[in-house]
């Protein structure tokens, strides 16, 4: 029998509204709850919106929808939180002149006609799968796909009309099948939609997933790998398996982080995407987590308050921090353990919610597994003495992964080298502690060197004989230290400056070799903390300026020769150099700044070809 609704009231500081009933509801009873609502269309990019674009020289519109965290509740009435997840039946009604896109695809397009007489087109979609609200979609415009089939699922890249035309969607098209069969490959889990479509919109960065061939910069197809990474891997991490709570949102952003990185590596397997992972993903965080205020990456949920508290959220810790943490949990669990792990905390938690803890709890099973499938395999004669091992491997194991994440109090795993030969990897289980085989000895040519390749998430400060020690290296032989690593060291010494540790003296001894440096995304991180943006137009003002000009010039001239010259005789050959699209700009400002007659030169004659020739790149 129906349930007559009394009144119904909202509740503003909760963002909920309370249905008063004159009679009781039954438990295991199935009722239907009907609502009535309307709104408006703003042009804020919250919720479902309005947009305005330029296409084929006229203005057009468009409406689309951005739910995520919190918008769900402005469009539909609904249990708006991650973890209730329900099936959603659309339909949108719309002008005929426009298409209608949702989750799902479209199942009737059919016409209907208003009071007025009006014809309008109403576009029904299949049964959506079970999701969170703020994964309901919708989207109104005119324009136009290119689409492919892969493994049977199709896929659409949906654009500006001019856009579709003049090619600028081809790249995205033909990439993003290749990064889900690569995901779903990687992580043995289905793609769970029948389709997948991504909508360019008019009011948001053109470039991000539009490649116009005839521009070399900034449009690049790294950075558009990129991206196209990061959406479509949120199918796993977020739609399949959502977080519980926003508190937890870098299992859901952190983790879609990292795939990004692996995955443009595999559709573009020239890139240096390592380094571009460090110096894009790592070196930013832990700028930004130096300050005392800087929030854990996982919060609490009291400590996060009213939908603006969440929005917060969306920041460099969660996608950064979240990548960064999650590289440094494959590399010391191997990147094998760590996907069969994250395969089965899939399988388990599929088109539901799990918390970080559910996580954990399904690397320490693969860990516990793997470590008995290792005794099984040992012989009977050694196996009394790994099973003590394995006893305390395993206690080892609960206690790492109980910790990770909790609190600000990290246990950290040290990768290390010594006199360039890789060493077994050690903990740092302690607020202090001494590991006596880090000793050097009185050898000059003795060294170490921790956090090789930048696989952990912190800083090093070496003690002095042992930063003497590679700062000799670097003078004669800097390839004996791996580039990432050098980059560790120069961004930790400044950093290590900043905050009183050591002096800037020292900082400044690293980077004595760098005529001998040939890494750009190096090179961007020395002129960083040397010369930083802020400071380039008041510098001149101070007797600093002199002496950083006789002192990096110098250092300077051979990487500023070797890009001029392709920039003089062969520039297309640099089309492929992610880092000198993004970083040349940065150097060549640096050394005109600093008053380097040949830049100054290059950049006349630079200038004189673009105004006799408008399409010279």
């Amino acid at each position: 029998a129906a349930v007559e609704v009394a009144g119904l009231r909202q509740e503003a500081a909760g963002e909920t509204v309370v249905l008063e009933l004159r009679g009781r509801l039954r438990a295991g009873r199935r009722y239907v709850l009907q609502l009535g609502f309307q709104g408006r269309l703003e042009e804020d990019l919250d919720g479902l919106f309005l947009s305005r674009y330029t296409d084929q020289g006229r203005t057009s519109m468009l409406i689309a929808s951005q739910l995520e965290p919190t918008y769900a509740r402005t469009v539909y009435p609904c249990f708006d939180e991650p973890a209730m997840k329900a099936t959603f039946n659309i339909r949108i009604v719309h002008d005929p002149g426009y298409v209608a896109l949702s989750n799902m695809p479209a199942i009737d397009v059919s016409e209907m006609k208003d009071e007025n007489g009006s014809l309008w087109t109403v576009t029904t979609f299949n049964t959506s799968v079970k999701m969170s609200t703020y994964l309901t979609a919708f989207v109104i415009c005119d324009f136009d796909y290119v689409t492919r089939t892969e493994r049977g699922n199709e896929i659409r890249i949906w654009a500006r009309k001019e856009a579709v035309k003049n090619g600028y969607v081809d790249y995205a098209l033909n990439i993003t099948g290749q990064i889900f069969s690569f995901l779903e490959d990687l992580l043995d889990v289905s793609y769970p939609l029948p389709k997948t479509g991504h909508t360019r919109q008019g009011c948001c960065s053109p470039y991000l997933f539009l490649v116009n061939p005839c521009l070399l910069y900034p449009v690049s197809p790294q950075g558009i790998t990129c991206f196209l990474q990061h959406v479509p891997a949120l199918p796993w991490f977020g739609n399949l398996v959502t977080m519980n709570w926003w508190s937890d949102l870098w299992l859901k952003e952190g983790l879609a982080s990292y795939f990004e990185n692996l995955g443009a590596i595999y559709v573009e397997p020239k890139l240096s995407l390592d380094k571009i992972f460090y110096d894009h993903v790592v070196q930013p965080v832990l700028r930004e987590d130096n300050e005392v205020e800087a929030r854990s990456l996982s919060e609490s949920e009291d400590k996060i308050e009213g939908s603006f508290s969440l929005m917060s959220l969306f920041d460099s810790i969660t996608y950064n921090k979240g990548a960064t943490i999650t590289w440094m949990l494959s590399g010391f669990l191997t990147e094998k353990l760590f996907i069969r792990a994250l395969t089965a905390y899939l399988t388990e938690f599929s088109f539901s919610s799990a918390n970080q803890d559910d996580l954990w709890t399904h690397i320490q099973m693969v860990l516990i597994l793997s470590l008995v499938f290792l005794l099984r395999c040992l012989a009977p004669s050694k196996l009394r003495a790994y099973t003590v091992s394995g006893i305390f491997l395993s206690i080892r194991i609960n206690h790492i992964v109980s910790f990770l994440l909790l609190s600000n109090t990290w246990i950290i795993p040290i990768s290390w080298m010594r006199n360039g030969s890789s060493q077994p990897l050690i903990w740092l289980d302690k607020s202090s502690k001494v590991f006596p085989e880090m000793q050097v000895s009185a050898s000059e040519y003795d060294w170490i060197l921790l956090n090789v390749n930048l696989t952990g998430y912190y800083r090093v400060n070496y003690d002095e004989v042992n930063l003497k020690r590679l700062t000799h290296l670097l003078e004669n032989d800097p390839k004996a230290i791996p580039a990432v690593s050098r980059f560790q060291l120069i961004d930790d010494g400044f950093a290590l400056t900043q905050f009183g540790y050591i002096q800037i003296e020292t900082a400044l001894e690293l980077t004595k070799y760098l005529a001998r440096e040939d890494e750009l995304f190096i090179w961007n991180t020395v002129l960083l903390n040397l010369v930083p943006e802020n400071l380039e137009g008041t510098l001149k003002n101070y007797e600093v300026y002199p002496l950083l000009k006789k002192y990096l010039l110098k250092r300077m001239l051979p990487i500023y020769h070797y890009y001029a010259g392709f920039i003089r005789q062969n520039v297309d050959a640099l089309e492929d150099d992610y880092f000198a699209q993004v970083y040349l700009e940065k150097l060549f400002t640096t050394a005109c700044w600093l008053g380097l007659q040949d830049c100054l030169d290059l950049s006349s004659e630079l200038y004189a070809k673009w105004m006799d020739n408008p399409d010279y790149k």
